[in-house]
């Protein structure tokens, strides 16, 4: 499946030939002939590749020829990447380089004759390879296309009839969907055509429910027309109206026309004529079940055609996206969620015995429960696991079943797998690459948004943004696709940070589809493909079995538990050495004393964590020959002394995380990182005030944590204007009122969008200095602030704050009187606050009726304090 990929990286990589850096640095050096050939040939080749893809699962031939393209594509990549790290050495040594550097790099191998000539024969190498593999093209007879419109295998068109007795705990969602289509309008005559969406994963359940409410008695009564259509992939205006005339045709005659007529011939407007026939003056109810097309001008003007009937239609819409949900819907759309474990058992034994027959085999229905656990509420997926066990009764099968993952077991055409890759194969292809990566990180993890963001920039994954918008905001940009898509679970939005989870199939649909190209390393893996190029391991201890690993072109090694202390050393020599082309390399938690010098032979490295090393206590200075670094995590090295010297030639540096033992941190080096959009500066014990008029341009994020001696942050607009992101946690000291020295009155106010306060026992009011933040804030959070009292009244002045997050202040009395000034305001968060939750307990707490007008709000009682 990592052959799907293939298209995206021929695309990156032409965009990246055709930058003006890119050209411009080739000209410099006298490669670019060159490089236009190797764009020549990459064109070629891109143009067969969709195609190619499509092709690939019936011709084995095709499939070597694509493996075989991936690694001259991977080589290329590499070629290009050491290219633009010597263009950012040259630069570094200009710009910061003493005469005794320059003297030495032109005496070096990346003197620019001799840099020309072996840069200008590895680009002759991947062309002339490229070239050759092109050539074989001719023999798939591929077609060319250009523009990446996917032809999707949709799933078969579905009907309205069901059995009540197949649906299994659907029955609250069932009312709930029938409560809001009999709701009556008021001002029936005026009020628009009501539309009712229903959203889940693939495999949910979505077009069942629907059958079940369409086919309810009372729904029967309530609509006197009734219709039911497929829409599927294909989304053509003329001919869903076709459709909807035929259904409408249907419903109502008991029999349809021996001979239909012949829609096709007509306009759209003579089509709408009909429709309006067929509907005129009639109360109905139509069913558009499974939506994928997210034009909003399209579904507009089809709910426009529809609209020709009697006051209190209604149309309920099954789809996978939120964002056709939003467009579509008149009412919030119904989230489906998975089966409880109990019915998915239900649902289970339904479809692997005959009636009754499990009565006779307790002991396998003790391993079906153990079975439908791995579903995880999905029925699709319960029914598939059930069925392929139908009819066996020996306990080694069903075990199989239970000990594998989803992914490796036999998938027919209407299974889960195939059912969620649909959702896959409409992904564009920019976020393909980036959805693969989740499969290597274990079930269930929390993601971070900066964490992912991160990986996906890193590797090249994240188009290069053509406005001013940074690398983390195109990122975030994705993950609102893959929200949209309902790929991502427990989705908790910051303002300008996300945490969420995906669901236990979602992840196995990323492992069947990286497979070829990702690898998630735990105890059941004996061998490491050698065409693997990310690595992630379950423990540290795993890691032996890469030392085996033959292929040079690793990118990604991870340890997204955090590495144990035992082989780290190990895993360092072998790195180093053997795979030189890494982009990520995660050690945090690793134990090792020293990072050898000769880490500057990574020099394609862009994301370097050894944080929660509490063993190392220097950083070799050949760090900051890595320019192309673009994340570097040294946060909780408690021993660490101080940063590396030269600090400043780490031009691509766009996220620092640290902590050390100096007095005073070295600001000037950290405000001439001029890439620099998030700093972390964490158990940092012994400084007692940062930055001090440093200005930093472009900081985005500042989080400020566990620093015990820190009494002053001298923060402004001015020396900050693009800070956004504020956290400030666990620093006794710190005086939060006269954080901005003493010519407050002087400097200009900052534009932050979210502001978090965590374990600040000093913290008794919110500081005065927040107002200036009214025009700009959008969530505020206050956790774990013992002494905290009071909300003033002017926190209504913070006009855009949409989230207030309250959590473990025990002595917090009240809100604000007057907060329904906050118009807003959509979600509002308590927990372990015994006052707040009293009094403003949803529907009896004495002050719930001015809170009550908010969309969200969660009130949890007091439980265990949060362990710092």
């Amino acid at each position: 499946m990592a052959e799907s990929f293939l298209f995206t990286i021929a695309e990156s990589l032409i965009e990246k030939l055709a930058s003006h850096v890119f050209q411009e640095a080739s000209r410099v050096v006298g490669l670019y002939d060159d490089l236009q050939e190797l764009t020549k040939n990459l064109s070629l080749v891109k143009a067969v590749l969709l195609d190619a893809e499509q092709k690939q699962e019936r011709n084995h031939e095709l499939r070597e020829w694509l493996t075989h393209l991936k690694t001259v594509f991977s080589d290329a990549e590499d070629v290009l990447d050491e290219f633009e790290c010597q263009t950012l050495r040259n630069k570094v040594v200009k710009v910061h380089g003493s005469t005794k550097d320059k003297v030495s790099h032109f005496f070096s191998t990346s003197n620019p004759l001799l840099f020309r000539c072996k840069m200008g024969q590895q680009i002759k190498d991947i062309s002339k390879r490229l070239d050759k593999v092109a050539a074989d093209r001719h023999k798939f007879s591929l077609q060319i296309i250009d523009v990446d419109t996917r032809v999707v295998h949709p799933r078969d068109m579905t009907h309205s009839r069901v059995s009540d007795s197949e649906v299994i705990g659907r029955k609250k969602d069932k009312e709930k969907i029938i409560e809001l289509l009999m709701q009556q309008n008021p001002n029936n005559d005026d009020t628009p055509l009501s539309v009712i969406p229903i959203v889940g994963i693939g495999g949910l359940g979505k077009t069942t429910l629907a059958k079940f409410v369409f086919n309810d008695s009372r729904i029967q009564e309530c609509f006197p027309l009734k219709m039911w259509v497929c829409v599927s992939v294909d989304f053509d205006i003329k001919q869903l109206i076709i459709k909807i005339i035929n259904s409408a045709t249907d419903s109502a005659s008991a029999d349809a026309p021996s001979n239909p007529p012949n829609w096709n011939v007509l306009d759209l407007e003579q089509l709408q004529n009909q429709l309006k026939k067929k509907m005129s003056g009639q109360k109905f109810l139509l069913v558009l079940d499974d939506v994928w097309n997210e034009d909003r001008v399209k579904l507009i003007e089809l709910r426009d055609l529809i609209h020709v009937s009697a006051a209190g239609s209604k149309i309920l819409v099954t789809t996978r996206s939120t964002s056709i949900a939003s467009m579509m819907g008149t009412v919030p759309f119904h989230t489906l969620e998975g089966l409880s474990e109990e019915d998915s058992l239900s649902l289970f034994v339904k479809w692997a015995f005959k009636e009754g027959q499990e009565k006779r085999h307790p002991h396998l229905v003790n391993i079906g429960r153990q079975i439908v656990k791995k579903c995880k509420g999905v029925p699709l997926a319960v029914r598939t696991l059930g069925s392929s066990l139908f009819s066996k009764f020996e306990a080694s099968d069903w075990e199989y079943v239970s000990d594998n993952e989803i992914w490796n077991l036999p998938q027919k055409k209407n299974d889960i797998l195939p059912a969620l890759k649909l959702s896959y194969d409409l992904m564009p292809s920019y976020l393909r690459q980036c959805f693969a990566l989740f499969s290597l990180y274990p079930k269930d993890y929390e993601f971070g948004s900066y964490e992912i963001t991160f990986l996906w920039g890193a590797l090249g994954l994240i188009a290069l943004p053509k406005t001013k918008r940074t690398l983390e905001e195109v990122g975030n940009q994705y993950l609102h696709e893959l929200l949209s898509r309902s790929f991502l679970q427990d989705f908790v939005n910051f303002g300008t940070a996300y945490s969420f989870r995906i669901h236990d199939l979602v992840h196995d649909l990323a492992q069947f589809i990286a497979m070829d190209e990702c690898l998630y390393v735990n105890s059941n893996i004996q061998n490491i493909p050698d065409n693997v190029r990310h690595l992630s391991f379950a423990e540290s201890s795993l890691f032996n079995n890469l030392v085996t690993k033959k292929s040079a072109a690793l990118r990604t090694v991870l340890f997204p538990n955090g590495a144990a202390a035992a082989n780290c050393e190990a895993l360092l020599n072998t790195c180093l050495p053997k795979f030189k082309c890494l982009r990520v390399l995660d050690l945090r938690g690793a134990k090792f004393e020293t990072l050898p010098r000769n880490i500057v032979k990574l020099k394609h490295l862009r994301y370097l964590d050894i944080g929660e090393n509490a063993n190392i206590k220097r950083l070799p200075d050949s760090v900051c020959k890595l320019q192309s670094l673009q994340v570097l995590l040294l946060a909780k090295c408690i021993e660490l002394e101080a940063l590396p010297k030269g600090l400043r030639k780490l031009i691509s540096l766009r996220c620092l995380e640290f902590s050390i033992k100096q007095t005073v941190l070295p600001m000037n080096e950290i405000a001439n990182l001029g890439s620099l959009e998030m700093l972390n500066i964490e158990s940092c014990h012994n400084v007692e005030s940062i930055f001090g008029g440093v200005k930093f341009p472009i900081l985005n994020t500042l989080c400020v944590e566990d620093c015990q001696s820190l009494k002053s942050l001298l923060l402004d607009g001015q020396n900050f204007p693009q800070l956004e992101t504020l956290m400030v946690a666990n620093c006794g000291n710190l005086d939060l009122e006269v954080w901005k020295g003493h010519h407050e009155e002087e400097s200009s106010k900052l534009k932050l969008k979210l502001l978090l306060f965590f374990n600040l026992s000093q913290l008794v009011a919110l500081p005065k200095w927040l107002q200036k933040a009214a025009n700009s804030l959008q969530c505020l959070t206050v956790s774990n602030c013992h002494n905290f009292e009071i909300l003033p009244d002017w926190l209504t002045t913070l006009t855009h704050l949409e989230t207030l997050h309250l959590s473990y202040c025990p002595n917090l009395v009240s809100l604000p009187d007057n907060i329904h000034h906050l118009t807003v305001l959509e979600s509002l968060i308590i927990v372990g606050c015994p006052y707040l939750c009293k009094n403003y307990e949803p529907h009896v707490g004495e002050f719930w009726p001015k809170i009550s007008h908010i969309k969200n709000v969660v009130i949890k009682k007091p439980e265990e304090p949060e362990k710092n």
